[in-house]
């Protein structure tokens, strides 16, 4: 059976190079596509189900990062997910922590030698054949890879909200959950939901990590409301709040903070 990849990459000489010195590592791996953007990733390769995928850290509209973190969760059926390897310019340290993960990478401008590695590599897991592929892998490199949260001067103890005409004062403790909506965020609660203008990576960090938990790339948790952790017949696993009749979504990629003690 033919093997089949995709390359993400925004920069169209750099793709067409790596396809190029592709063909001539491995000739029997067929280029299905190339995206120009994490977007086309993610449907293209939801599309074509690919053997391997070749993603660009560093692309518009949504990074390879983002992209493979979305895959994560649309993924479904029998055939196992992707192996995964990024191609990026990060310095030595970023490929430190690359190197300390089972996944792969290739370093721009790509050099035959170190793709040749890469190709042996992607042989002999795809000869494996795991379930769900290179998953736990690609997992636990995005983890490594997931940037130390900036110190915050000091921690939120109101959240000023939007409700109707008014803006509502929140105690910090009584919000459940805030879940982005385009330009905005929701703040929600044991009675009610209000609008923030911001957005959750500028939210982040003026929350207390100890207590407020991302647990999708859209949503962050209040830790101390989190009743239960369950998994559907897919295995995909959603929280039960305290006071909300609603479930959260738990992406793969954060699914490790509620593994049993």
């Amino acid at each position: 059976m033919t093997l089949q990849a995709i390359i993400a990459e925004d920069e169209a000489i750099l793709a067409a190079t790596l396809a190029h010195a592709l063909s001539r590592l491995w000739p029997e791996l067929h280029i299905a596509a190339t995206c120009p953007h994490g977007v086309a990733a993610v449907e293209k390769t939801l599309a074509l189900r690919p053997d391997v995928l070749f993603l660009d850290i560093k692309m518009p509209g949504k990074t390879g990062l983002e992209a493979a973190e979305e895959l994560s969760e649309l993924w479904e059926g029998d055939k196992p997910f992707p192996q995964i390897v990024f191609v990026t310019a990060y310095d030595d340290y970023a490929v430190q922590a690359f190197e300390r993960e089972a996944a792969d990478y290739v370093l721009k401008p790509v050099s035959d030698a170190r793709l040749a590695r890469t190709v042996e590599r992607l042989k002999a897991r795809l000869a494996v054949k795991a379930p769900r592929g290179g998953l736990e892998d690609l997992l636990g490199q995005m983890r490594a890879l997931m940037p130390a949260l900036p110190a915050a001067p000091e921690r939120l103890s109101v959240v000023r909200a939007a409700v109707g005409n008014q803006v509502k004062m929140i105690p910090i403790g009584d919000v459940v959950y805030f879940e982005a909506l385009d330009k905005y965020v929701n703040v929600v609660t044991h009675d009610g939901e209000a609008l923030i203008r911001t957005s959750l990576k500028e939210l982040l960090p003026q929350l207390d990590d100890k207590v407020f938990w991302q647990v999708h790339r859209g949503t962050i948790v209040n830790s101390t409301c989190v009743l239960s952790a369950v998994k559907d017949e897919a295995g995909k696993l959603a929280l039960n709040m305290r006071g909300r009749s609603d479930k959260v979504r738990v992406s793969p990629l954060y699914a490790h903070l509620f593994r049993q003690m």
